[in-house]
């Protein structure tokens, strides 16, 4: 698998999930690994777990100042930003347009795309000037094809996909590597708000249809080495049987 000793990755809602996994995986290849998320409790304890090559920040990606200031730490504490997973999402409401509660809806779409965006304003100028580096948007099957309920988090998942093209456009020719993943449904606490919501076929899927935060895990180490460069700019799926094959992932 991709050795990251030396690298120093960023992960986005970091404190648990996919982002989690991530930080445990990226450092067991030897990455520092910052983690960031709003919940400074669950990042604190999982940079306790990883130990020195960990940096906990508490930061909410849907305000630009709060990760700029992260992102110079980073750079900061451990020298250089090679990697950024984006990562931080969030779901709710699962509610009709009609219904739906303005502000809450547009919280989807502040830190859904936003957060996004802000990740990549922040990062790309320190990697364009060091010559290179690595983004990788963690994405969703919600992006391409709406789901009853869920229209600030289709909406925000396509746009944060758009981001991602556009920013692969702008930026290739500068040594960044940009690309995205879909995970296909993940085992984690947002599987369980989906399934307590009763809204749309995703909350009748069983828990044990559901794949371990540890796979999308790999696949992100996978696209943080030369062997994804043939799919710069792309999104890849982890719903791909030939994908889950090539990285021993099962059927």
């Amino acid at each position: 698998m991709t050795d990251l000793t030396g690298k120093t990755a960023i992960i986005t809602g970091a404190g648990r999930g996919i982002g989690a996994a991530t930080a445990r995986e990226f450092a067991a290849r030897g990455a520092n690994v910052a983690l960031l998320a709003r919940s400074g409790d669950e990042i604190a304890a999982l940079a306790g777990e990883i130990g020195p090559q960990a940096v906990a920040i508490p930061c909410d990606v849907s305000r630009y100042w709060e990760v700029e200031q992260a992102v110079k730490a980073v750079a900061d504490t451990f020298g250089r930003v090679d990697i950024l997973v984006n990562n931080a999402g969030i779901l709710k409401p699962v509610t009709t347009l009609a219904e739906a509660d303005p502000e809450a809806w547009m919280k989807v779409i502040d830190i859904n795309i936003g957060g996004v965006f802000n990740g990549f304003r922040a990062v790309l100028p320190v990697m364009i000037a060091a010559g290179g580096g690595t983004i990788i948007t963690v994405s969703s099957g919600a992006a391409h094809r709406a789901l009853e309920g869920w229209s600030a988090y289709c909406t925000s998942k396509a746009g944060a996909a758009m981001l991602t093209e556009a920013a692969h456009l702008e930026n290739a020719g500068h040594g960044i590597r940009v690309m995205g993943l879909s995970p296909g449904t993940v085992a984690t606490q947002m599987q369980r708000d989906i399934k307590a919501s009763g809204v749309n076929a995703v909350s009748q899927l069983n828990w044990e249809d559901h794949i371990p935060p540890e796979w999308p895990a790999k696949a992100l180490l996978w696209m943080c080495g030369p062997e994804a460069d043939a799919h710069l700019g792309e999104e890849l799926s982890l719903r791909d049987e030939g994908l889950r094959a090539k990285l021993g992932l099962g059927a």
